[in-house]
Order: structure tokens, then sequence, then C-alpha cells
């Protein structure tokens, strides 16, 4: 049996697996990855995941500066697109 404690994972042989089954599901359930070794493969035990709750545990990002007075600003438009294609032309993807 290997027993990885930092990413929470541990991997057993089959035989080993067959025993204890039940209690091995149990801590897959508990959020703990189980490997199992047969015939020169890996099976991984993992619980399944609600789409919602992935969702939830995202961390919000403050990616637009709200004090940036117009983020439609047409003024800037031109410019900004002359630096894309500058930045394009120089790497060769104009």
């Amino acid at each position: 049996m290997y027993t990885d404690g930092i990413l929470g994972c541990m991997e057993v042989p089959i035989t080993q697996f067959r025993r204890e089954m039940f209690a091995l599901v149990n801590r897959a359930l508990e959020g703990e990855t189980i490997t199992v070794a047969y015939k020169g493969k890996r099976l991984r035990i993992v619980p399944e995941i609600d789409p919602k709750t992935r969702f939830d545990r995202l961390t919000p990002l403050q990616i637009i500066n709200p004090e940036f007075p117009n983020l439609e600003d047409v003024d800037m438009l031109p410019e900004m697109q002359r630096e894309w294609e500058k930045d394009w032309d120089e790497q060769g993807l104009v």
C-alpha cells in the first residue's frame, strides 16, 4: 500500500481493494483519491462532483478596474487597434 499524505491519495493492490472495498470507497467519498493497481494498470476511484458545487468553490477575481471611466470608449479604439496590430506584426501573426 502506498499513501501520499500531502496529496490525499492512496494506492492499493487489487487484492487489498477486494478485502477493504467498503472502507476504501468511504475514504474516496470523503475526498481521498484511491488508486487500485491491477496487472500493471491503475484505476482511480474519486467521488462524483456535482457541477453546481464545483463553480460554488470558485474565488471571484476582479478583472475590470471599476475606476476606469468608460470601457466602451470609442476614442480609444483606434489606438488600441494600432497597438494590437503592432504586437501581432512583431509576433508574425498578421
